[in-house]
């Protein structure tokens, strides 16, 4: 699928993930092209699934939920459905911001954002371990977020 995309389209896509409120007027100055090509290109980007959306990062400090968590889960039973019915409830969950099917020691990786330590505790205590299937929960706070989300490289 990259090697439909050509160096213009791979400028548009860089920018675009680095700055998603850049018009297109602004956008087209970039990567040198006329507005109505860069637009031409962007809409192709978005119809074609290359930009799977647009959306604001907010400032998890200034929302209280300042405290990063990660959670290692391990499920009682490897089978279809277990995996299928973890992975349903999880998706409806609005606490858990990913979740990750993993190879290894755990089953899933859950990331996770609370006010603080107390505020993860009532929620591991509630919900985590409510989890269908959880048979084990091991529990990461982030010390210092080192890079989050950054771009990707293509």
């Amino acid at each position: 699928m990259v090697e439909e995309l050509d160096k213009v389209d791979r400028r548009i896509l860089k920018f675009l993930q680095v700055d998603g409120r850049l018009t297109n007027a602004e956008l087209a100055g970039k990567v040198n092209v006329s507005p109505a090509t860069c637009h031409r290109r962007t809409q192709r980007l978005f119809e074609e699934g290359f930009v799977s959306g647009v959306r604001a990062q907010i400032d998890p400090e200034r929302v209280d939920r300042s405290a990063l968590v990660i959670v290692g889960v391990v499920l009682d039973r490897s089978t279809p459905e277990s995996f299928a019915e973890f992975e349903d409830v999880v998706r409806k969950a609005d606490y858990i911001l990913d979740c990750h099917l993993v190879a290894g020691d755990f089953d899933y990786f859950l990331k996770i954002r609370t006010r603080d330590m107390a505020d993860f505790n009532r929620l591991h205590g509630k919900e985590l371990i409510a989890l269908p299937g959880v048979r084990q929960t091991r529990t990461f706070f982030v010390m210092k977020e080192v890079t989050d989300n950054a771009p990707l490289q293509f």
